[in-house]
């Protein structure tokens, strides 16, 4: 079965700038950008990200309103924010590097289980138990015969997860790897391409008949939630040089308020301004999404209006 996930791998992996020679810190940028992001999305992002900030202390020294304005519309800023605090640690502990061990990665702020062991492995070749989404997949209907796995992450999950990494260091970064893409691109959620799968001999959901699910997978709604709204005032505040006047987040402008903004704020922002307002959120809830914004550090509120932190 490694043998098999191995080659498949190596004759059919994506050639994703974030594998092959890249360095610790292109690796960590591409972990952190990627959680609940699809790859399409992330990679302009990451290559415009690394050109800009290559190390670590580059990235340190940027304010974090540019930080949160070049994460752009990948979603879930405070990853911005956790990324800009991590690499300031990494400046100040670290000699400005990305530490190469799972427990130095896991003391890094915003770092959890998942992306230290995945930067441990695919960083720095350390044999370490990297489970994702895509990887909890595979395993369930590789081995447990199950359509999918539970909807939260397991102990037992975890268990057989260890036991089936390699041995060899080697052989098992490219064992997280291969288990990783082929949920990515073959034992996909909906739509398996199982006539395609390197082990489908082996396949245990295969041999059961491909049982249904036991439970339907909930998506994130988007339209008319919070996180639609702080996603829209997020973006009047990116394009915004100078702090935006409360009165201009809650409604369209009188000609008297456009012009003020006009003058005051690039194009951009009564483009931004429109899609917000084209949201007809209520008022409850926009006072929600701008404290929420607040308390996270992703908004600052001063006298002038509200603002990227600085």
């Amino acid at each position: 079965m490694h043998q098999e996930v191995a080659q498949w791998f190596r004759q059919t992996a994506r050639d994703l700038p974030w594998r092959g020679d890249c360095s610790p810190w292109g690796v960590l940028v591409s972990e952190i950008m990627l959680q609940q992001t699809p790859v399409v999305r992330v990679q302009p992002v990451w290559e415009e990200w690394l050109e800009r900030w290559p190390t670590p202390a580059a990235f340190a020294a940027e304010s974090p309103a540019e930080v949160l304005r070049a994460w752009g519309r990948l979603g879930y800023p405070r990853r911005a924010l956790r990324l800009h605090a991590a690499a300031a640690m990494m400046v100040e502990k670290h000699d400005g590097a990305v530490p190469d061990t799972f427990e130095e990665l896991l003391a890094l702020p915003g770092i959890g289980t998942y992306t230290a062991a995945a930067v441990a492995a695919f960083a720095f070749g350390r044999r370490e138990t990297v489970v994702d989404t895509n990887i909890r997949r595979v395993h369930a209907r590789l081995v447990i015969g199950q359509a999918l796995p539970s909807p939260a992450l397991t102990s037992a999950e975890m268990k057989l997860a260890a036991e089936l990494l390699p041995a060899d260091p080697a052989e098992s970064v490219e064992w997280n790897a291969g288990v990783m893409e082929l949920g990515a691109l073959i034992c996909t959620a909906r739509s398996p391409k199982c006539d395609f799968c390197p082990v489908r001999e082996q396949c245990a959901w295969i041999k059961a008949g491909q049982p249904e699910p036991t439970y339907i997978p909930k998506g994130q709604p988007w339209a008319g939630t919070d996180r639609q709204v702080r996603g829209a005032v997020m973006a009047v505040l990116r394009a915004a040089e100078a702090p935006v006047h409360a009165d201009l987040l809650w409604g369209p402008a009188t000609e008297q308020d456009a012009a003020a903004a006009h003058l005051a704020h690039p194009a951009g922002v009564a483009a931004a301004l429109g899609k917000l307002h084209g949201l007809n959120t209520h008022a409850p809830q926009l006072r929600r999404a701008l404290a929420g914004l607040v308390t996270d550090g992703l908004a600052q509120h001063s006298a002038d209006g509200y603002h990227l932190p600085r």
